[in-house]
C-alpha cells in the first residue's frame, strides 16, 4: 500500500460517485435541429434540450454553469468523491436530457446535483431555489433521498451562497416539479440548482464574479458533502 491511500481512505466522500451536470451547453444556440429533437421525459414530450438564459452582459447561463461545476469538480475530488460530469465542455451541443439523467443512473450515482441560472424577464425577482422531484413514480426512496439532498444544498446556500433565497418562486428556497426530465426519469437522489435569476441586479453580478461563482460552487459541495456524510449544518 503506498503512502497516499490511506490518507485518501480517510477522505469523506471516498468510494462515492457524485454527478454534476452542467446545464445546456454553449453550441446549443447554433444547432436547433438537435436541441428542438422531441425526446419522452416520463410524463410528456419536451425538446432535446435548451439554450438556457443570459444576463444582459452576455454571459451565458451555459457558460456560468459551466464555470461553477468546474469548481464544484474541483472541491468534491478534494473530499475523495468521483465525480462524473454529465458533457466535456461548453463547446459541444446537448446532451439530450434524457442522455444526461441516464448517466446518473448508469454509474449509479450517490448523488446527481443539475447546476442552472434563471431567466425571468422581471429585474425585480432575485434569489436562488432548489428544486426536488415530484412524484411520477419514481421509488419513494429516491424521492425521499431527493429531498434530503435538496435540504442540504438550500441549508448550505444559505450559509455560502452568494444570493438570498428566491422572492419570486418555492418556499424557503425549494420548490417541487414534475416537468423536468432530470429528475422525472432519475432513479438515483437527484435535483436541480437555480442559484439566482440573470436579469437581476442583485443575482447578475454575483454570477458573473469569480467569489461568487466560487461561494455558490462552495455551497453545492458543502452540501453534497454534508448528505452524504449525513453531517447537519
Amino acid at each position: 500500500m503506498t503512502a497516499e491511500a490511506p490518507a485518501r481512505a480517510a477522505l469523506p466522500l471516498t468510494g462515492r460517485t457524485v454527478v454534476i451536470d452542467p446545464g445546456h451547453n454553449g453550441g446549443n444556440t447554433s444547432h436547433h435541429e438537435i436541441t428542438q429533437r422531441q425526446v419522452w421525459v416520463g410524463t410528456h414530450w419536451k425538446d432535446c434540450d435548451a439554450d438556457g438564459a443570459s444576463a444582459r452582459s452576455g454571459y451565458s447561463e451555459a457558460q456560468h454553469n459551466w464555470d461553477v461545476a468546474m469548481i464544484v469538480r474541483r472541491l468534491l475530488r478534494q473530499q475523495g468523491a468521483r465525480v462524473v460530469l454529465t458533457r466535456r465542455s461548453n463547446t459541444g451541443v446537448g446532451p439530450c436530457i434524457t442522455e444526461r439523467t441516464a448517466l446518473g443512473n448508469r454509474v449509479r450515482a450517490d448523488a446527481a446535483v443539475s447546476i442552472h441560472a434563471d431567466g425571468h424577464m422581471n429585474d425585480d425577482f432575485h434569489g436562488y431555489h432548489v428544486i426536488l422531484p415530484g412524484d411520477v413514480g419514481q421509488s419513494q426512496r429516491m424521492l425521499a433521498r431527493s429531498r434530503e439532498l435538496g435540504i442540504a444544498i438550500r441549508n448550505a446556500l444559505r450559509q455560502h451562497g452568494p444570493t438570498a433565497e428566491s422572492n419570486y418562486i418555492g418556499e424557503r428556497g425549494l420548490i417541487v416539479r414534475s416537468d423536468l426530465g432530470g429528475l422525472n426519469l432519475s432513479q438515483v437522489p437527484k435535483v436541480f440548482t437555480e442559484i439566482g435569476n440573470m436579469h437581476s441586479t442583485h443575482d447578475a453580478p454575483q454570477m458573473e464574479s469569480d467569489a461568487g461563482r466560487l461561494a455558490e460552487a462552495t455551497a453545492i459541495s458543502v452540501g453534497i458533502t454534508r448528505f452524504l456524510t449525513q453531517r447537519r449544518a
